[in-house]
């Protein structure tokens, strides 16, 4: 995987159990009068539709100061490859609103799901899919990973980022990242123009959310990955490997800022591919 340095080995394979109710296309011709039968081959085949059912959807929950559009070099990558691709749009204004909007898109779907979450976003996946056994994999990505009743924001004291300072709250108590220092402390990696769009398009969150905590935490009982952003400025990158180790999370690293998925989309997009055809155990 180029720029990415995988951590523990990923068994990476799609199913095709789904073969036995494909459709067999042949029959047995016999010639006349010779007593010998002629076979021909027999040809299975897998329709398209079969194929890309028989693959989890995708399901990418934004972070802080983004919404679902932040997603958008990666969609058109893991629906090339075959996969249903959604993109929560939460309100961020409570972890618990969050959790719940995304739940209800998770419980939708049909088949297996791959919960993606970017940082505040690994968060509301963590507290959205416990509990729900047709999420087969989690994919954190820089994200936070919180154990059941433990703050979102309970180790940036240990693990201190530069974000802090940048952080401007308004009235009622949402804060955004001021535009100037945006792209140095959050997308230093994206090219100038697009991290200035990211500036002025992002949502604001309610700063009380980061003093919340999820009641189950989903990483206990279903297989994760965890990518950690070495070059973060907003999430120390050493509090991104507190949390893949304590999940036990089959980890990967890349030179990145915290948006690796804006910078990198190939290579984030290939790691979410190996969490979604790794084997169900």
């Amino acid at each position: 995987m180029e720029d990415i340095a995988v951590t523990k080995t990923l068994t990476v394979g799609i199913f095709f159990a789904f073969l036995n109710a494909t459709s067999l296309s042949g029959s047995v011709a016999m010639a006349q009068p010779a007593p010998v039968p002629t076979k021909r081959p027999v040809v299975a085949t897998i329709s398209p539709v079969a194929f890309a059912a028989a693959k989890p959807t995708i399901v990418l929950v934004h972070g802080a100061f983004a919404d679902g559009t932040g997603w958008q070099h990666i969609i058109p990558i893991l629906q090339h490859d075959g996969y249903t691709v959604i993109a929560v749009q939460n309100a961020l204004t409570s972890l618990a609103d969050d959790i719940e909007t995304t739940r209800r898109v998770i419980e939708a779907q049909k088949g297996p799901v791959v919960a993606v979450g970017h940082s505040y976003g690994g968060a509301v996946i963590t507290g959205a899919a416990a509990g729900n056994d047709n999420v087969k994999a989690l994919v954190y990505i820089a994200a936070f990973a919180p154990e059941a009743g433990e703050a979102i924001g309970a180790h940036t004291k240990e693990f201190p980022s530069a974000l802090g300072p940048a952080l401007r709250p308004d009235a009622a108590g949402f804060i955004t990242i001021d535009p100037a220092q945006f792209r140095e402390l959050f997308a230093k990696d994206v090219p100038a123009e697009e991290a200035s769009v990211m500036a002025a398009a992002q949502k604001p969150i309610i700063g009380s959310a980061f003093a919340s905590s999820v009641t189950a935490a989903a990483w206990k009982t279903i297989p994760s990955w965890y990518l950690v952003a070495q070059q973060d400025r907003a999430i120390n990158p050493d509090l991104e490997r507190f949390y893949a180790k304590r999940m036990g999370a089959t980890t990967a690293e890349i030179k990145s800022s915290h948006v690796p998925f804006v910078s990198h989309p190939k290579e984030v997009a290939r790691l979410i591919e190996q969490a979604a055809s790794a084997p169900t155990n």
